[in-house]
């Protein structure tokens, strides 16, 4: 896990052009998403260091949770029994494994920079224009300036937030882009939404932790 620092972020959304500012306590995010072995426990599995995808917003939510109480934390997010997930709560001042926050993860992916992008495409991102159609590896190409692999491109990630309840319900939002994505998607303030019951071949997600009190 690598430390990222308290700061400032403006989250955008371009659909409705509505931006908001949050403050960020520091955090801790893992340096690629997790791989399949690390999600199967098998480091002998069938590619292990590809990010594992297929994965639905509640798979994992339950992985960050039982892996918290398999590591003796305070688990931060909880399910509850809600279908569409809207009774699930996220504990920021507990330690255990959490998904980011989109602002925690647009923040990070920036890496403070300014730019769309924190580097030039093809050396941090797999896309369509690059990829041969297909997921690569974790860690391949370069990371941004504090360290962190795959935050554009490979496979689009997780985050905590609900998009927009009052239009869709209990949809959350994953950021990033993917291995078969147009550059265009391929942007730190691109938002994309679905169910959290939503599996795809280019959806995975990243660990985080906090670091406040507990």
């Amino acid at each position: 896990m690598l430390s990222i620092p308290g700061g400032t972020i403006v989250v955008r959304d371009e659909g409705t052009r509505r931006s908001w500012s949050v403050d960020l306590e520091p955090f801790l995010l893992a340096p690629h998403p997790v791989t399949r072995a690390t999600y199967l426990r098998d480091p002998e599995t069938r590619d292990p260091n590809l990010p594992v995808t297929e994965i639905s917003w509640l798979d994992a939510v339950r992985y960050c949770e039982a892996r918290s109480l398999r590591d003796g934390l305070t688990p931060a997010m909880r399910l509850g029994d809600d279908p569409d997930a809207l009774d699930a709560t996220l504990d920021p001042s507990a330690h255990g494994w959490r998904l980011p926050t989109e602002a925690e993860w647009e923040y990070a992916c920036l890496a403070g920079s300014e730019d769309a992008r924190p580097g030039a495409l093809d050396e941090i991102a797999w896309h369509r224009g690059n990829s041969g159609e297909r997921v690569h590896p974790v860690g391949q190409l370069q990371p941004n300036a504090w360290g962190l692999h795959d935050m554009i491109g490979n496979v689009w990630e997780w985050c905590w937030d609900l998009f927009d309840t009052e239009v869709y319900g209990g949809y959350r939002v994953f950021r990033g882009g993917g291995w078969c994505d147009v550059p265009r998607s391929l942007r730190s303030s691109c938002r994309r939404k679905s169910h959290p019951t939503f599996r795809i071949d280019d959806l995975g997600f990243r660990l985080a932790r906090s670091t406040g009190p507990r």
